[in-house]
């Protein structure tokens, strides 16, 4: 890896170094001596790394004017947060009769549940509580389950559809504090995250516009 990229990824691995570089509050040259010694680099290279994080700075700096429609819109976005929720993964062979009866009986039950078809498997979204009806249905087509989930619920403005790279925005937010999503899926101005349960605060946190 050469040093422009150990530079980068030491700065983009650590979210509060990576905010004070794009915003000037950084000592470069103590940052420099301190990814030298992280990154096990050579003293030598001091002078390039000091030159890739003045780059960065750049870089950033100009994503950052990018990012401004975006957070005024996110800002403008209202959150819903659901726990207990869980993820079945299906095979695609079976019988869609028994997805709609499925589909009807969570509804009778006031219940919710998101349905996304694949090329080779059907995933479902839904409360945990309904789990005995989705092994009734498809108790030999089940490829995984994943329990104790929450469902984030961004609702947008419809100016959403005008503002590009709002997605792309919102996963840098999980990459970048960790968070791994389970699953996620949009409808209009919907945008919906499945994450593990053990994540909702940090997550709360981090959707704070």
């Amino acid at each position: 890896m050469n040093i422009t990229k150990e530079t980068e990824q030491y700065v983009f691995e650590r979210p509060s170094i990576k905010d004070s570089l794009k915003k000037s509050l950084i000592n470069y040259s103590k940052l420099s001596r301190q990814i030298i010694k992280n990154q096990e680099l050579k003293k030598k290279d001091f002078d390039a790394v000091l030159v890739a994080l003045r780059r960065l700075e750049h870089k950033l700096k100009k994503k950052q004017s990018f990012e401004k429609p975006i957070r005024v819109l996110l800002k403008e976005t209202s959150l819903e947060i659901k726990n207990k929720v869980m993820v079945c993964i299906i095979e695609n062979n079976t019988f869609h009769n028994n997805i709609l009866e499925l589909q009807k009986e969570i509804k009778n039950l006031k219940g919710k549940i998101q349905i996304v078809e694949g090329i080779q498997a059907i995933t479902l979204i839904t409360s945990q509580e309904f789990e005995n009806i989705i092994d009734k249905y498809f108790k030999n087509q089940i490829i995984k389950k994943s329990k104790d989930l929450i469902e984030i619920i961004l609702r947008s403005p419809e100016s959403l559809e005008e503002v590009p790279g709002v997605m792309g925005y919102l996963y840098s937010l999980f990459s970048e504090q960790g968070v791994n999503i389970v699953e996620t899926m949009s409808c209009w101005t919907d945008t919906i995250f499945v994450v593990e349960e053990k994540n909702m605060k940090k997550t709360i946190e981090m959707m704070k516009f």
